[in-house]
């Protein structure tokens, strides 16, 4: 397929032109073929930036890298090609580029917010339309019920609206996968009042024959006047243009807009009462029994509505004269003309284009167990990518079935990716990314073979418990930038000229020689300071490689490969002068080899030591350290690394242990460590390596200023100072944009994920509790209340009168951490003292009889206790994954928080049994009343535990309220209510017919779950009808019953 030529406008001229006037310089401008290059009037090649753009993406030629082996008389890597036709400019300003690139990036921000701007005033006139017309047919609903109660019949001037029944036929339902309102819905129609003209047409006397339905198919063409003065009301009433009705069938019916069809009419079906009878499932049936007529033309559907207007008039006369004849008056069912409008699927429409290879048999990527993590970029040639924006929508679209996450940047230079991909789905999405054009790719021109060394790919894939609670990526974010990664450069380059692509073992190979080599070296010059007076016969040896970490320096502080130089550098736009002052005395043909996180950094590099710096022994790591990472992993696992320490990525894991190597020194105490992060205080958001230690001391944060700005509460939103003038690095920029980035570019599944993004997010503990529960309980991790749920817990604890809570069923804690946190803040507001099972106060009471339980719980608790719930606490419990947990011996365990409110765990046999013994004279657990009773135990005892709780008031106050959970068991209690006494089970009958145990054991879960749901409908039916409680079930979750204690 030809390469598309970039566009080039005379506005791009002009603007090429102001630019070079603003740099001192002028343009000539050519054109040749598709390309247009500039060049100076005396002849010189052009180094300005628009100049250069043209020069490097539109004319050049774009070479081939070629292989060579390394420590050879000849060029290392790859020589510079003779077709290369950038020129090095030693003058290089590269503040000049980078306020460039600075102010294009702004530019492209602000022109992607006027499109938001734009598109939410659109929204926002369609909704002020909809409302217009939903309150205009209010009125007239209001209007023809005062004229119905006036007069039985509308004598003059009609009624003032139409029914609309529209029948969509199966084959669109089936395309469009409609839902009930749309295959079958009606929609009122505004009659205007110039409609009485069309309907005197049929008959200029006015006799009774004007209420005859006429035959659309022989009527003459001078049956319905020319209506000239309706042209420009036709747009506005559906019953006048075909164009307006289908506006307003789109409104109601939005799938429709999808796909081609054809209208047709017929007239409503009506009973022996006048009643409208359902549209028959058969269309031929309704065209029999009443004629279908095709809606094509403006004045088809003048005719249409004339018709059931004529039908409805018709029917009330008869009405009349039956009520004439009878002694009582009766009304008509038919309130108003009801047309039948059939939306039928075009025969005559090309059918549509088959989807392509990699969405056929496409799994489902919401039930898929991990998340794999990749990256790649693409340096397309020749024009590179000639409309980011359209590649950026066209990304969103095609990846939006696989449900990937991520950050992707998007240039005219190419594309550059981070995501994390359903490991179900990422052999579909791999084709996506490189199926050839001639086979249907449409990524063809930007990804497929110009994706340098493929895609890398993270060999070990993440379980989705926990991705989901430290996710890598929470949107897709597709952004279009001035560059993909910002160089700084004034003059861009040409990336297919960018030396040797080293393959990883070859590094590896290369690094282990280079490494022999230098012990060589070192061991050749110990003998010679040993052997001074003796002459030497020594080995020659080849050249040490010159061996460049091109990433930044808070990623060389905690890993590297052997022998590499980093170039220390905070910026990547700072590394030319680093590179210019290292190599300034270095032969040009000296070895010289570069390697960063995924490889993008090092075309750049290359490209630059390359045409700049004109050195033309240059290598580079393909695919970087991820790829490196790898491809050693898969093909040579035995051998060492050479890599030491962790490889920092640029995802929520923030890095990738490689070897147990600590190379880092801690910000703030100078040991040895590999742990990077960013300091908490939004404010100063500094990238460090900190200890383990330091981390917890300081609270996450970089120093004590910074602690007691987290601790005290007092940051500034992020979002107040990102326009003040301080130093930042380019990721956190990018961090502070995407962070509060547009939210109408995230697309949320469902409403539970929508209530969850606008809600505040869980604390770092609660995060960890359900990450511990899932990895020491996997079969029972859906029994966590979950962030909604448990935020709405502490909500209720923190509004109770004491915050007094007992709890039955602890399970890991999860539940009763929330309840504690809520009964902190209500003591807090109340000014309580500290309180204790027997005296009143602010208390959390928990039951559960199962011991590793309760021991998980126990554990949660004392870090709750200890260190808050906050980062602090967090890592404190992330370490009960890899200590475990033990049984739970003791008979109860007392904690105290925040010094307000204390919490004690017990161990019982018999939670009913406990709390029958606990209203008797004499309990052997004496308590105070408690304001709340959350009840997650027995749900074959639910309705025992209430009676209890109910009838004395030891141990729920009045007014107090009763949490049930589990009460909608998983949406079973609807099939249930439904066949009346429950479901019915047969059990042999099943067994019998299951071949395998394993679906013998799916069957016996769902007997179980089945029966469990009979039990749960029979409590909420009890419950409501207790005159001594009220009762509101929540759909949260599983369900939650709050019943209040009259």
């Amino acid at each position: 397929m030809a390469k598309k030529s970039l566009p080039f406008s005379l506005a791009t001229m002009v603007f090429l032109l102001s630019l070079s006037s603003s740099l001192g310089k002028k343009f000539l401008f050519r054109r040749s073929g598709s390309a247009a290059v500039a060049v100076w009037k005396n002849g010189r090649p052009a180094t300005s930036l628009g100049a250069a753009f043209l020069t490097t993406h539109l004319s050049h030629p774009q070479p081939q890298p070629q292989r060579q082996s390394l420590f050879q008389p000849q060029p290392l890597f790859s020589t510079k090609s003779p077709r290369n036709t950038h020129v090095p400019n030693a003058n290089h300003n590269h503040n000049t580029g980078a306020a460039y690139h600075a102010s294009a990036n702004r530019q492209i921000v602000q022109r992607r917010n006027e499109l938001l701007r734009q598109k939410r005033e659109a929204r926002q006139k369609a909704l002020e339309k909809d409302r217009r017309r939903n309150l205009r047919l209010r009125e007239l609903f209001h209007e023809e019920n005062g004229h119905r109660k006036e007069s039985s019949s509308f004598e003059t001037g009609g009624p003032p609206m139409f029914a609309v029944k529209v029948v969509t036929c199966p084959a669109l339902r089936a395309e469009l996968k409609t839902n009930g309102r749309e295959k079958r819905g009606r929609m009122f129609v505004e009659r205007p009042a110039l409609f009485d003209q069309l309907l005197c047409n049929g008959d200029e006397d006015g006799g009774e024959s004007s209420f005859r339905g006429v035959d659309l198919n022989e009527s003459s063409n001078d049956e319905i006047e020319d209506f000239d003065d309706l042209e420009a009301t036709n747009t506005s009433y559906a019953c006048l243009s075909v164009k307006a009705l289908k506006q307003t069938i789109h409104e109601f019916f939005r799938r429709l807009k999808k796909s081609t069809y054809v209208l047709s009419a017929s007239l409503p079906l009506l009973d022996e009462q006048g009643n409208v009878l359902p549209h028959p499932e058969n269309d031929e049936e309704t065209e029999t029994m009443t004629g279908t007529w095709k809606v094509e033309t403006d004045e088809d559907v003048q005719r249409a509505f004339v018709e059931a207007e004529r039908f409805f008039l018709r029917q009330q006369q008869q009405q009349q004269q039956t009520d004439d004849d009878s002694s009582s008056a009766s009304s008509s069912t038919m309130k108003r003309p009801t047309l039948i409008l059939h939306v039928t699927k075009d025969p005559d429409a090309p059918p549509p284009p088959p989807p392509p290879p990699y969405l056929a048999n496409l799994p489902d990527p919401q039930i898929s167990p991990t998340m794999t993590m990749l990256s790649f970029y693409s340096f397309p040639p020749d024009t590179g990518i000639p409309s980011p924006e359209s590649t950026a929508e066209q990304l969103k679209r095609l990846w939006r079935p696989f449900r990937a996450l991520g950050r992707i940047y998007v240039a005219r230079e190419g594309i550059n990716a981070q995501m994390a991909v359903p490991t179900n789905v990422l052999p579909n999405f791999l084709e996506c990314c490189t199926l050839p054009a001639e086979r249907g790719g449409e990524l063809a021109e930007v990804l497929g073979e110009y994706m340098e060394n493929g895609m890398n790919v993270d060999p070990i894939p993440v379980p989705m418990e926990e991705f989901r609670v430290n996710p890598a990526f929470r949107n897709l974010h597709v952004r279009v930038r001035s560059q993909i990664v910002a160089d700084g450069l004034e003059t861009p380059l040409d990336w297919q000229s960018a030396g040797y692509d080293m393959p990883p073992l070859e590094w590896h190979r290369r690094l282990k020689e280079a490494r022999e080599v230098r012990e060589k070296m070192e061991r050749q010059r110990k003998e010679r300071e040993g052997n001074e007076s003796e002459e030497q016969n020594e080995e020659p040896l080849p050249p040490l490689p010159i061996v460049l970490d091109c990433r930044n320096n808070y990623e060389t502080q905690v890993g590297k490969f052997e022998l590499a130089e980093p170039l220390d550098t905070v910026n990547f736009r700072d590394s030319w002068d680093v590179l210019k002052e290292r190599l300034k005395d270095v032969s040009k043909d000296a070895p010289i080899m570069t390697y960063c996180t995924g490889g993008i950094r090092c075309v750049k590099v290359n490209a630059y030591l390359t045409q700049e710096m004109e050195f033309t022994n240059v290598a580079r790591l393909a695919g970087g350290v991820i790829a490196y990472d790898r491809t050693l992993n898969e093909q040579a696992p035995t051998e060492e690394p050479m890599f030491k320490g962790v490889n920092y990525v640029f995802d929520g894991r923030m890095g990738r242990r490689i070897t147990d190597d600590q190379l880092g020194t801690c910000y703030t105490c100078g040991s040895k460590t590999h742990l990077i992060t960013n300091c908490k205080n939004e404010n100063c958001h500094r990238r460090m390596v900190q200890c383990e230690k330091c981390s917890g001391t300081y609270s996450g944060t970089c120093s004590e200023g910074c602690k007691a700005r987290v601790l005290n509460g007092g940051m500034v939103p992020v979002k107040s100072v990102i326009g003040s003038k301080t130093t930042s690095t380019d990721q956190e920029d990018e961090k502070k944009e995407m962070e509060y980035d547009d939210e109408e570019n995230v697309v949320y599944s469902n409403l539970d994920d929508y209530s969850d993004g606008h809600s505040t997010p869980a604390a770092p503990l609660l995060r960890e509790i359900e990450a511990n529960t899932a990895s020491i309980f996997p079969s029972g991790a859906h029994m966590v209340s979950g962030a909604m749920q448990g935020s709405f817990l502490t909500t209720l604890a923190s509004m109770s009168r004491e915050g007094r809570i007992l709890e039955i069923g602890s399970f890991s804690g999860y539940a009763t951490a929330c309840f504690l946190e809520g009964a902190s803040l209500a003591g807090k507001l109340s000014g309580s003292d500290m309180g204790t099972r027997e005296g009143g106060g602010p208390f959390v009471l928990s039951l559960e009889r199962d011991a590793r339980a309760l021991g998980l719980a126990a554990a949660h608790l004392k870090v709750m206790s200890e260190f808050g719930m906050g980062e602090e606490g967090a890592k404190e419990a992330s370490k009960i994954r890899s200590d475990g947990v033990e049984d739970f011996e003791k008979d109860s365990v007392s904690f105290t928080y925040n010094d307000i409110a204390g919490c004690e765990l017990i161990r019982v046999s018999d939670a009913l049994a406990t709390l029958e013994e606990m209203t008797s004279e004499n309990p052997s657990i004496s308590t105070a009343p408690f304001d709340i009773v959350f009840v997650d135990a027995d749900k074959t005892r639910l309705k025992e535990y209430v009676d209890i709780l109910v009838s004395n008031d030891r141990i729920l106050k009045k007014g107090g309220l009763i949490l049930v959970d589990n009460v909608l068991w998983k949406g079973l209690v609807l099939d249930a209510a439904s066949n009346g006494s429950g479901y019915e089970s047969n059990s042999e009958d099943e067994d019998e017919n299951s071949s395998t145990e394993k679906e013998r054991e799916a069957l016996r879960r769902n007997r179980r779950a089945r029966k469990l749901a009979n039990k749960m409908h029979r409590f909420n039916s009890a419950v409501v009808k207790d005159d001594r409680v009220e009762v509101l079930v929540i759909p949260i979750r599983d369900g939650l019953s709050l019943i209040r204690k009259r």
